[in-house]
């Protein structure tokens, strides 16, 4: 067997698994979404349509702040939990993982428990101050739950960057009369940019096609993956829910992309 036919028959499986899973099902979406009465300005609906409009803003939003938040509060933990050996830790991090086990769903019912009509804030506010305090169902709520899943994808590659980190580059720095401030931000986190960005790519494409966890909690809110569900289910207008998906997915695609493109292939480590 010749070497192109080789590399041919272990590219096989890879290529008819993109073409049953990715390729025929998004030129799928792309058919039944133009075939709506509005023919292609379908897709320009996620824009020009109030509510679309709206329900992308929100996530957006919401999108960002969950990264933004994800990522710091990650490389905050990241650093000690790499950093620091004490009795524990091991025990630690794998609670910190926890959430990787739960879907959506499970995240959500958990913020109820929390914040829920029957939740424990509200009893405490209630006991405390009379009023009870009820943000599970709101904005508050989706982005805790957002946060709940996302800081564990986060802060597994923020520790594993983290460890690939060249020590002599900080030895360096403190010899040169640079303080434990000085060296975390003018050597550790410019060398951790990369695995920012990735990560925080990651984050904001996960939050943004969250559906799990906004369909549990969002009552009071349209996020995007709300809105299609609704369109397909509730409403039977499919091509609606067509041409908004394929707008979500590019939004998502452009921000993958991006981040791949300005953090590169690698992250300083090293060697």
């Amino acid at each position: 067997m010749s070497r192109t036919s080789f590399v041919g028959l272990c590219l096989l499986p890879l290529l008819i698994t993109v073409g049953l899973f990715f390729v025929l099902p998004v030129f799928q979406l792309l058919i039944v979404g133009a075939n709506s009465p509005s023919g292609l300005s379908a897709y320009s609906a996620i824009v020009t349509e109030p509510r679309y409009r709206q329900s992308l803003i929100a996530t957006l939003v919401l999108s960002v702040a969950t990264t933004l938040v994800t990522v710091a509060v990650a490389t905050i933990a990241g650093l000690f939990l790499q950093r620091n050996v004490f009795p524990g830790r091991a025990i630690l991090i794998s609670i910190l993982t926890l959430p990787l086990a739960f879907p959506g769903v499970v995240v959500g019912f958990m913020i109820i428990i929390l914040g829920g009509r029957q939740g424990i804030v509200g009893d405490l506010s209630r006991a405390m101050t009379g009023q009870k305090v009820i943000f599970a169902y709101s904005i508050a709520g989706l982005f805790l739950g957002y946060l709940y899943f996302s800081i564990p994808r986060v802060i597994l590659t923020i520790m594993a960057s983290i460890e690939k980190l060249d020590p002599q580059l900080e030895e360096a720095a403190r010899s040169l009369g640079a303080g434990t401030w000085a060296v975390h931000r003018d050597v550790v986190l410019p060398a951790l940019v990369p695995a920012f960005i990735a990560s925080g790519a990651i984050c904001f494409a996960t939050a943004m096609g969250a559906f799990g966890t906004a369909f549990t909690l969002a009552a009071r809110i349209d996020v995007l993956a709300m809105v299609i569900y609704t369109e397909f289910t509730l409403n039977a207008n499919i091509a609606m829910a067509a041409s908004l998906s394929v707008g979500l997915g590019l939004i998502t695609w452009i921000a993958l992309a991006l981040a791949r493109s300005l953090a590169g292939s690698s992250v300083a480590a090293a060697g």
